[in-house]
């Protein structure tokens, strides 16, 4: 699917680690192995590893234990994005349903999506097992997100209960891989930059704000609305020139610049 003319999105997925936190999770987790994990996490990012190859291997290294992954939790809300949370409060102000799609563990993942106001049925990441004293057993080695292809099958799975166009922010090769899944992939490079997913992205983010996102998704707010600074902070940027648009999405940039 292309980027559809109508700028009003009614779904916008958005990934976890370097997109609505700073936080990189498994890297937070890896202490004693930092660089053998951050290669393994970067190799998969930019599609160099295939992401079933690197999984296990960092889980059997790391071993989160649940207080360990708890501490990851609060790590995403302490690190979150700029104008994340106000960008997620103003699509679900406007009637946008807000998922979070993620390869990250899923209990941690939860606790940022729920500081976000977003419901646990909208938020898929990975599982894990942990035994009665909270040591690490092992993760859902079934889940879809911890291989390859693993987010278009979760998108697709997800699209008849989804309110169309759908947009997918991220900034990995597993969230481009979603893009056939989806209206409109959006990389968000303004934590981590990975040049394999932003020369394939339909527009490009590279503010350190998510704010790009509102007058993307939505075609306009009132000047009294709560969200309005956001959504005017969203449209400098782009004025700015820190939001990029390719061929397939410029009808969605005539729109911005001329709306």
């Amino acid at each position: 699917m292309g980027p559809t003319r109508q700028r009003a999105f009614g779904t916008v997925i958005f990934d976890c680690d370097s997109t609505l936190s700073r936080v990189e999770g498994i890297e937070e987790l890896s202490a004693g192995h930092g660089a053998e994990v951050e290669a393994m996490t970067n190799a998969a990012m930019r599609g160099e590893a295939r992401l079933e190859e690197v999984y296990a291997r960092r889980l059997e290294l790391t071993r989160p234990t649940r207080s360990a992954v708890e501490a990851l939790g609060r790590r995403y809300i302490e690190g979150m994005v700029a104008d994340a949370r106000e960008v997620v409060a103003a699509l679900q102000d406007a009637g946008v349903v807000v998922r979070v799609l993620s390869g990250g563990l899923l209990p941690a993942v939860r606790m940022l999506a729920a500081e976000l106001g977003i419901d646990t049925p909208d938020v898929a990441a990975v599982p894990l097992r942990f035994d009665d004293d909270g040591a690490y057993l092992a993760f859902d080695a079934a889940s879809p997100l911890a291989r390859a292809g693993g987010k278009p099958d979760v998108v697709r799975r997800w699209l008849p209960t989804l309110r169309r166009p759908v947009m997918l922010v991220g900034d990995g090769n597993t969230d481009l891989e979603a893009k056939p899944a989806v209206d409109l992939f959006v990389a968000f490079a303004g934590v981590a930059e990975r040049e394999s997913v932003t020369s394939d992205a339909d527009v490009v983010i590279r503010s350190p704000s998510l704010a790009p996102v509102l007058p993307l998704a939505l075609e306009g707010l009132p000047s009294d609305s709560p969200h309005a600074e956001t959504y005017e902070r969203g449209r400098a940027f782009i004025e700015e020139g820190a939001v990029t648009f390719t061929s397939r999405s410029a009808d969605i940039q005539a729109a911005l610049i001329g709306g």
